[in-house]
């Protein structure tokens, strides 16, 4: 195996891709309308129900959620990949992100807030923490407080995982600019007697 040594005193992640979920972070602006921004450094930070996210300080969501205190989750399917381009669709001069006029949405049920129609997983979130200046950034920490996954693709006993995957595919984000439709998996081969 030969490698390449990366300079690390400056961002190493566009040198190769990484598999990332990506999904859309509902907020509440301070006159009172919704904001949709797709990010891709998301994941559940406990076994728990926490989820977080990295958002830069200057970004509309992360004034929003400090000011607000709560935020929702779409994990968009694959064929709803320029749905979430839009979403990333930028200010105008009034402050304003016209596309998000032209994307499906419905009310959340226990926050003030929204979600893109027809995604597969629906989580509302109240703020737990924000850890500051990370490089530049922060992430954000919510307690998921309500939760709602598609019938299509909630796993079952009665149904093989693999077989569920292929009939309701994932969307992935390769960081940087690509994205994948995840159709085929395999079971993990954990050690006997392992547990987390």
């Amino acid at each position: 195996m030969t490698t390449t040594k990366l300079d690390s005193s400056t961002s190493i992640w566009e040198h190769f891709f990484s598999v990332y979920p990506l999904v859309l972070i509902g907020s509440r602006d301070p006159e009172g309308s919704y904001d949709l921004a797709p990010k891709h450094m998301a994941m559940p930070v406990s076994w728990n129900n926490h989820f977080g996210f990295v958002c830069a300080p200057h970004h509309r969501t992360y004034q929003n959620i400090r000011d607000r205190h709560e935020f929702t989750v779409s994990y968009p399917r694959p064929s709803q990949i320029v749905l979430t381009s839009l979403a990333a669709d930028p200010r105008t001069e009034d402050d304003t992100k016209p596309a998000l006029k032209v994307l499906p949405t419905f009310k959340a049920e226990n926050i003030d807030g929204v979600f893109i129609e027809d995604a597969y997983l629906f989580l509302e979130c109240r703020l737990e923490k924000i850890v500051d200046n990370i490089g530049g950034n922060n992430l954000i920490i919510g307690e998921v407080v309500a939760a709602q996954v598609d019938n299509e693709f909630i796993r079952i006993v009665e149904r093989d995982d693999q077989e569920l995957i292929h009939a309701s595919p994932l969307l992935a984000y390769l960081y940087p600019g690509r994205f994948a439709k995840i159709e085929q998996s395999f079971s993990f081969p954990f050690p006997k007697g392992f547990s987390r």
